[in-house]
């Protein structure tokens, strides 16, 4: 019989499926076609077992191996393994998640081999063996023998040749291949690292250099270092000399950033410093095929830099020595839909399975690295103090005394106009687009609500369009209330457009730029504003967060925030502590220059203990502070939490199959917590109806142990709902 190879398939079921394979150089992590069911699928070879527990007749045959060599290799594979099992999601679709799409897509060139060759026990057949008839046999025998392998063309170029080769793969003694062109050779792996810019680098200073030191010293061993720098102090700068002493060392660098606006600008810079270094951008803006050539390279060590987002984590680095984590506390890191691993806390576990440093950065860590860090787990480094600039002045504007006119108080317009007078840039940031958050009646008050979900219609005046940000419905702003008849509509809140057009009154001939994700859609829109930006072709920048971290705008030196207090409403215990980092972030962007930047926070709570911490600038003393609340309340990180989702037509489907799966899960929840099913915090999202199920330990071990076995029970259930688990949940 044929070797037994473990397939894992991009399916919703918590198994790997057994298959005969007539290819005895099939490998572990290579990519193989197989029939599942009436489909033809593409999986991975993860093991290959001396025997299944599926009845040696029930076996099917794989129909061929697509890859010579590995694709994702052991190390590559026992992450994947982990977050497999930690996240709580089946191994085959977590697998098939580290490939590119290009890779994992049945093409029709994948139905048909490109070539044959013989297999082990075709090369030890011997003509005499063959029916003394059997002529087409023979002469096949013979064609393989003297080339190694033959075109699909060739060895099928007449009807008994195409019935010769029938029979030796159904004899397993001719294997599938590639057929390689020899003029095309692949480029070497081995990089001399002879090409570092080392004029380009500045000079660093000491708290830097022992930033850089420390992780140096870290090489070829596990490390999780976590460099808590005030916005501007030169994070940056101790990623990349990190970064250039493991490429001295031929090493390979793993640099992950939560969201694709960040890339183009912190890609330019490494390409500046390392010209003579292959770089590798992934995110998902790149066209499948780009994606595709990228990953590669970093695979077969081409690559020794990898720039990348959150999937990046999954990306095969033979020769992985560092791995950096810039603004590490970003919740862009966690994945919101499928599969919801972390990249940043899976970044942790590769650098602990490979034995590396990894180094975690960010004005505002996240609670969970700070607490690791203070007990001692994580190696703390600081830089206290800004690159040539002091830190910005923070000053708050009451708005129980200060009216504001379509958002904007006199005191900021003063200060604005202040700035433009001086030739200065400003920034006002408010973490809404759209003109208005609602459209609404003032005669019945009516409002613009979206029928598939539960939240509200945002107006986009200028295109005279009411827009769900969230399910996407989009339709024409009616000419008159639908309830009542009234003609008088009118905009309630602000956004983005409406700022910008409140200050285009105010300032009629100051330069405004408007950045928010509507306006940076196109795909060279964002790079294009950025160099406006640069070039002081702009005075007044509107924008969202999209603003708020790793952007140097050295003119830029007055900070305007709006509708800050919107966050302190939110019922979600994280609320404080991302708001807290979203401002710093904001506030960070002023006086990177040679002028001392100021902020001005609109809010009708300047006592609020958070904005007295902020204006302090005293992340330590705030961190601590949240951390004695998480403790005393039972939240993370002294609390370990998972979130069974489930969503149906009805809202009540939802709820019966949490409340049937909360009773299935009672025998084994020793030492867990089960809150009772409840709706979720938007029920209604793209017209289904959506509910969740909270259980908590305090043992991470536990948690993951019961989830284990709870997952096989949710796989086997039936039921209408569509469920999903989300170990380590950030939004509820």
């Amino acid at each position: 019989m044929s070797p037994l190879i473990r397939v894992a398939l991009d399916v919703p079921l918590p198994q790997l499926f057994d298959y005969r394979c007539s290819d005895e150089a099939a490998v572990v992590g290579a990519r193989v076609l197989v029939p599942f069911g009436r489909r033809r699928m593409i999986g991975v070879i993860v093991e290959k077992p001396q025997q299944s527990d599926v009845a040696e007749h029930k076996l099917k045959l794989a129909q061929r191996v697509l890859d010579r060599e590995a694709l994702l290799d052991h190390d590559t594979l026992r992450l994947l393994h982990f977050a497999a099992e930690y996240y709580a999601y089946p191994l085959g679709a977590v697998v098939m998640t580290a490939l590119p799409a290009a890779l994992r897509r049945v093409l029709k060139r994948d139905s048909l081999p490109q070539g044959w060759t013989l297999s082990l026990s075709g090369r030890t057949v011997n003509a005499e063996q063959l029916p003394p008839r059997a002529r087409a046999q023979q002469r096949l025998l013979e064609l393989l023998r003297a080339s190694g392998t033959l075109t699909h063309a060739e060895a099928a170029a007449t009807p008994a040749l195409r019935k010769a080769l029938r029979t030796f793969s159904e004899a397993g003694w001719v294997i599938a291949c590639e057929i390689t062109n020899p003029g095309a050779a692949a480029d070497a792996t081995t990089v001399h690292v002879d090409a570092l810019n080392v004029d380009a680098a500045p000079a660093l200073n000491a708290e830097q250099s022992a930033a850089v030191a420390e992780t140096v010293a870290a090489f070829g061993r596990f490390q999780p270092l976590l460099l808590r720098g005030l916005t501007g102090s030169g994070k940056t700068e101790v990623y990349l000399h990190a970064a250039r002493a493991a490429l001295e060392q031929g090493m390979q660098v793993l640099l992950l950033v939560p969201e694709i606006a960040l890339t183009p600008q912190l890609e330019t810079l490494v390409r500046a410093r390392f010209p003579g270094i292959e770089l590798a951008t992934l995110h998902s803006n790149l066209a499948e095929g780009e994606r595709a050539q990228r990953w590669q390279a970093a695979r077969e060590g081409r690559a020794r830099i990898v720039l990348g987002t959150r999937l990046s984590v999954f990306v095969p680095l033979p020769q992985l020595g560092l791995i950096v984590v810039d603004e590490e506390h970003d919740s862009s890191f966690k994945q919101g839909e499928g599969f919801r691993y972390s990249a940043r806390d899976l970044a942790v576990v590769r650098a602990s399975q490979r034995r590396i440093p990894v180094l975690l950065g960010s004005a505002t860590p996240s609670l969970e690295s700070w607490r690791n860090a203070t007990e001692g787990r994580y190696r703390l480094l600081e830089l206290r103090s800004r690159i040539n600039a002091a830190p910005p002045r923070i000053d708050y504007i009451d708005l129980r005394q200060q009216k504001s006119v379509d958002g904007l108080s006199a005191p900021l317009l003063a200060s604005l106009g202040q700035r433009l007078a001086a030739g200065e840039q400003s920034l006002v940031f408010i973490n809404r687009r759209g003109y208005a958050p609602v459209l609404t009646c003032g005669s019945c008050g009516w409002l613009s609500d979206c029928p598939r979900c539960s939240a509200r219609l945002v107006l986009h005046l200028r295109e005279r369009r009411l827009r769900c940000h969230h399910c996407g419905h989009d339709r024409a702003v009616p000419l008159s209330c639908p309830d009542c008849g009234d003609a008088d509509l009118a905009p309630l809140g602000q956004g983005t457009q409406r700022v910008e057009a409140a200050l285009a009154q105010h300032f009629p001939k100051a330069r405004i730029l408007r950045i928010d994700r509507d306006s940076t859609r196109a795909k060279q829109a964002w790079p294009e504003m950025r160099d406006r930006i640069q070039e002081r072709d702009v005075d007044i920048l509107v924008g969202t967060q999209i603003l708020a971290k790793g952007h140097d705008f050295p003119h830029l030196n007055l900070v305007g925030i709006l509708n800050a207090d919107s966050m302190l409403y939110s019922s979600d215990f994280r609320a404080a502590e991302r708001l807290y980092a979203l401002l710093t972030q904001v506030a960070g962007r002023a006086g990177r220059g040679a002028t001392r930047g100021q902020v001005l926070v609109q809010t009708q709570f300047p006592d609020h203990p958070l904005y007295q911490a902020l204006q302090a600038q005293d992340f330590a003393a705030y961190a601590q502070t949240q951390l004695d609340e998480r403790r005393s309340a039972g939240f993370p990180p002294y609390m370990h939490q998972a979130l069974l989702r489930a969503e149906a037509a009805k809202i009540d489907t939802a709820l019966d199959f949490l409340a049937a799966a909360a009773r299935a899960a009672a025998p084994h929840a020793d030492g867990i917590t089960l809150y009772d099913p409840v709706p979720a915090g938007m029920m209604r999202r793209a017209g289904r109806e959506r509910a969740q199920l909270l259980v908590q330990c305090v043992s991470r071990a536990r948690l993951r142990e019961f989830l284990g076995h709870w997952q096989q029970v949710l796989a086997a259930s039936s039921t209408r709902a569509r469920w999903s688990l989300d170990v380590d949940p950030l939004d509820f």
